[in-house]
C-alpha cells in the first residue's frame, strides 16, 4: 500500500495503514470500562501500538484531561462537569472504581515513542492544546480533529499550519460528494492532513471508493473509526484506506499480522 505523502511526519514517516488504539482500546475483553486510562493506554503500547487516539477536556484551572464525556458521571459515578472542577479535586475519582483520570502531560510522559490523534472536545482546551504542543515542542507527535468545526479553525490559526488537523464534518461532504480531488479541495481550502471519518453514518456510506480515491488524489489521508469488526477491517483495507481506529486492539492486530501489515514500531 502506498500513501499519499500529506506534509506531516505524524503520517508520512510510518508505513500504512495506521494501526489506531482508540481510547486506548476501550472494549478489549481485558480493558471494559477503562477507556482512557493509563491501563488501557499501557494494554495497547504492550501489544504493540503506537498510534494512541484520545480526547481532551480542560478543567477549570487549566489543565487538559485525557478524557472523553464533559461530566464525569458516565465512566466514574462521581457527579460534576470538568470545567467547574479543579484538577486537584479529582485527585480521588476513579474510572471504573480503580483508574484516576490522566492528564495529557502525564500521556506525554508516560509514552514518549508514541503518537497521539487527539479529538478536541471542549472550546475551552483548543488554546491550552496549542500552548501544550509549543511548550513540549511536540508538534509532529499528534494529529488533532473535532466535529466542531469552530475548534478546528480557531486550533489551525493558532498552530499555524505546524500541527496536522483531520477534517470537520462539511470538509468531509465536500470529498463525499463533489466530483473531484480539484474541486474539493478549492471548496474547502484543503487545509487538514486527513479524513477521519466513519464507513458508514445510518443508511450512508460515507468511506465510498470515491471518497478515497479522491481524498487520495488531493494528498489526504483516509482514517475510519470506529472498526470492531474483522471483516469490515478487511473490506476497508481493501478499498484503499490508511488507517483503522478501533477500540478491539487484540482484532486489528490479528489482522493486520495475517495481511503482513502489523508494524509495531514509531
Amino acid at each position: 500500500m502506498t500513501a499519499p505523502r500529506t506534509g506531516y511526519p505524524f503520517l508520512d514517516d510510518h508505513p500504512i495503514p495506521l494501526a489506531f488504539a482508540h481510547r486506548g482500546g476501550a472494549t478489549h475483553p481485558h480493558l471494559v470500562g477503562l477507556e482512557n486510562t493509563m491501563a488501557a493506554f499501557r494494554h495497547a503500547v504492550a501489544l504493540g501500538y503506537r498510534y494512541l487516539e484520545t480526547d481532551v477536556h480542560a478543567t477549570r484551572d487549566g489543565v487538559l484531561l485525557a478524557f472523553h464525556d464533559a461530566f464525569l458521571d458516565r465512566v466514574t459515578g462521581t457527579n460534576g462537569g470538568l470545567l467547574d472542577i479543579d484538577h486537584a479535586d479529582l485527585a480521588d475519582v476513579r474510572i471504573a472504581g480503580t483508574e484516576p483520570i490522566p492528564t495529557l502531560g502525564e500521556l506525554f510522559e508516560a509514552f514518549p515513542d508514541c503518537r497521539f490523534n487527539i479529538d478536541v472536545k471542549a472550546e475551552a482546551a483548543v488554546p491550552l492544546l496549542a500552548r501544550f504542543l509549543d511548550e513540549h515542542g511536540a508538534h509532529d507527535r499528534v494529529l488533532v480533529g473535532s466535529f466542531s468545526r469552530r475548534r478546528l479553525q480557531r486550533f489551525r490559526r493558532l498552530s499555524g499550519g505546524r500541527v496536522a488537523t483531520s477534517a470537520h464534518p462539511l470538509e468531509v461532504a465536500a470529498f463525499r460528494f463533489l466530483p473531484s480531488a480539484r474541486m474539493a479541495t478549492l471548496v474547502t481550502g484543503g487545509h487538514f492532513a486527513a479524513l477521519q471519518i466513519p464507513h458508514r453514518q445510518g443508511p450512508l456510506t460515507v468511506t465510498t471508493p470515491g471518497l478515497v480515491r479522491r481524498a487520495h488524489a488531493a494528498g489526504k489521508h483516509v482514517h475510519c473509526w470506529t472498526i470492531d469488526d474483522p471483516d469490515e477491517m478487511r473490506l476497508l483495507l481493501d478499498r484503499g484506506v490508511d488507517g483503522l481506529m478501533t477500540d478491539r486492539t487484540d482484532i486489528l492486530r490479528d489482522v493486520l499480522v495475517d495481511r503482513g501489515l502489523w508494524r509495531d514500531n514509531a
